[in-house]
């Protein structure tokens, strides 16, 4: 007995030991008024579609917490990249939390090398360490998926010939695993975007086998943005809860239970229920851009869950008002079962989450992007001054008093640029607070 309590201590010791070397895992983000995000990535963050629409949750969500997000996705970076421009794309900003999505220009669109990897792994560990000496979270993001069928169609800049042979996707895939386990080591937060864009593309194939969601093989559309949105979401335990109304009647009396906002002037007959309905949130609704996307991965039902579940009513069918406006008709079953409102576009809380993601989208489109744009033509100024970019016999001409000169343009019109950024943001958070809402079921003669 004493030699089987010392194996049980023994191994109790080693399997707990470590624990005190290592960061508990970090699952969730917590943001608060007045904090900062920042996307760090490479063309697909430049997108601004993804972060559109994590961004569109928070808006929706969180109505009454002032977060700021910034873009810092540049096209063609590789992470040695976003180290040279670390401090004034990102650090500027202090921000709580940044993401780091790079990895798919890291492997150079050929077969798997040690000499390439070793350069990821270095500077994705150089890049980690710069996030957490300026206090910020990182949250790394595996690199997303190459469409092998849509490079052997020719649709991609890997010649089709070599497409095969260099396995791309299986070279991300490692990316995607070392990524995790650097994560691991720091504790660090981990959102695996590779898995969930492959499985909607298998998935969709055994009906159409020419779906893609990446037209030139490598960057993803709307619908795939979506799901890598969804992915970051999941992963990071995102409160997947609009609202739930839950009325129940027992013998004559009616009683409710209210998560994530208030009732109150409640009125019930045999024939009708009344009540007003304030929300603490809206649905998240995005651009109908991403519909398939959130279409075929059931997001509203995974992260926008807005409840109205009613039982005791009598048996027959209902019509559901919402502000004097009918939006559906149930039977009372449906309503026993509880109906689900996100992705009813007749609604008017709809309706006003659209709004709040077509000023997002404005605000992408009209001002992020071009902001991403003139970093990208900083890098592009740097590397031809350092001679590292290919260029012809004008550009070649160029040097440091040029680009003294353009770079005083560069500030100005970024700076510009963030001015009109922060004016689209308070008009997205006068947008963005729930209205309260008057709800009726009737019941149809």
């Amino acid at each position: 007995m004493k030699r089987l309590s010392v194996i049980i201590l023994f191994w109790v010791f080693a399997y707990s030991c470590p624990g005190g070397e290592f960061k508990k895992t970090l699952d969730t983000i917590e943001l608060s008024d007045g904090d900062t995000f920042v996307f760090c990535g490479d063309s697909i963050t430049h997108q601004c579609l993804y972060t559109q629409y994590i961004e569109d949750y928070f808006y929706t969500r969180y109505p009454k917490r002032r977060i700021h997000f910034r873009n810092a996705g540049i096209g063609g970076d590789i992470a040695g990249d976003a180290l040279v421009r670390f401090e004034n794309d990102i650090a500027k900003f202090k921000p709580k939390y940044v993401s780091v999505l790079i990895g798919m220009n890291d492997g150079r669109y050929i077969g798997f090398k040690d000499e390439i990897f070793n350069t990821y792994k270095n500077d994705m560990t150089k890049l980690a360490d710069k996030i957490e000496e300026i206090q910020a979270a990182p949250i790394f993001i595996t690199p997303t998926i190459y469409d092998l069928r849509v490079a052997l169609a020719g649709e991609n800049w890997i010649p089709p010939e070599k497409a095969r042979n260099y396995h791309y996707n299986a070279v991300l895939a490692f990316f995607g695993a070392w990524l995790r386990q650097l994560a691991d080591e720091r504790g660090a937060a981990l959102v695996d975007m590779f898995e969930p864009l492959n499985r909607a593309t298998r998935r969709q194939r055994k009906n159409n086998p020419q779906f893609t969601m990446l037209q030139d093989a490598v960057h993803p559309g709307p619908d795939g943005q979506l799901i890598m949105a969804l992915a970051f979401l999941t992963d990071l335990n995102a409160d997947p809860t609009v609202s739930t109304i839950n009325i129940v009647r027992e013998k004559d009396k009616w009683s409710t239970k209210i998560e994530k906002g208030k009732l109150r002037e409640i009125k019930t007959t045999d024939d009708k229920i009344s009540f007003t309905f304030g929300a603490d949130s809206l649905p998240w609704v995005v651009p109908s851009e991403a519909a398939l996307g959130y279409k075929i991965s059931d997001a509203g039902r995974k992260m926008s869950r807005e409840i109205v579940r009613i039982v005791g009513l009598e048996p027959g069918s209902y019509e559901l008002k919402i502000d004097d406006k009918t939006v559906g008709t149930y039977s009372y079953e449906d309503f026993a079962g509880g109906i689900q409102l996100q992705e009813n576009k007749m609604t008017p809380q709809y309706a006003q989450a659209m709004k709040v993601a077509m000023l997002n989208k404005q605000r992408n489109e009209d001002v992020v992007s071009p902001i991403r744009d003139l970093w990208l033509e900083l890098k592009t100024w740097r590397n031809r001054l350092a001679g590292t970019h290919e260029e012809d016999e004008e550009m070649e001409q160029l040097n440091q008093e040029d680009f003294d000169k353009w770079y005083a343009r560069f500030k100005k019109d970024n700076a510009q640029l963030l001015k009109k950024a922060a004016q689209l943001e308070d008009k997205i958070y006068k947008t963005n607070s729930p209205d309260p809402r008057k709800y009726e079921i009737v019941r149809l003669k």
